[in-house]
């Protein structure tokens, strides 16, 4: 019974983690595009915005999934939450970069664009850059793994 207890407090000690990395993935999300997120998705209720958002909380759910399994546990358990933190937090680095460079290649500002919605849906480069931010989670998880 006392290892269902030591595994259940390991998952969550793994969930903070992953919960901080989402956190920060959300302000370097925010950081890039225009407007406070917050408010953009849950006041305006814009589409664009939204999907973007799915698209990089999944991006870094496959990145922390991919962390956990690399992390280095065998060494101790603290070993393996700072891995899986410094992995998750390289994903973060990686998919903002992604998103930062492929916007100054894009004609016209990436972030403007993403947010425009056209009546009810989003615009295709909202779709676009949340695919891009899960292939690059795909990438990533691969390297650390």
């Amino acid at each position: 019974m006392s290892e269902i207890f030591e595994s259940a407090g390991i998952a969550l000690l793994y969930g903070l983690v992953g919960f901080v990395v989402m956190a920060v993935g959300f302000i370097a999300l925010d950081l890039v595009t225009p407007g406070k997120l917050v408010h953009v998705v849950w006041t305006e209720r814009n589409r664009g915005a939204a999907v973007l958002l799915a698209g990089q909380t999944i991006a870094i759910g496959l990145v922390i999934d991919q962390s956990i399994r690399a992390s280095e546990s065998e060494l101790g358990l603290d070993h393996g939450l700072l891995s899986t933190l410094l992995y998750g937090l390289a994903g973060v680095v990686v998919m903002t970069l992604v998103s930062v460079i492929v916007g100054l290649l894009t004609p016209g500002r990436l972030g403007h664009a993403v947010l425009d919605d056209n009546g009810d849906r989003p615009h295709p480069a909202a779709w676009v850059q949340a695919a891009m931010y899960i292939g690059t989670a795909f990438m990533v998880g691969a390297a650390v793994s």
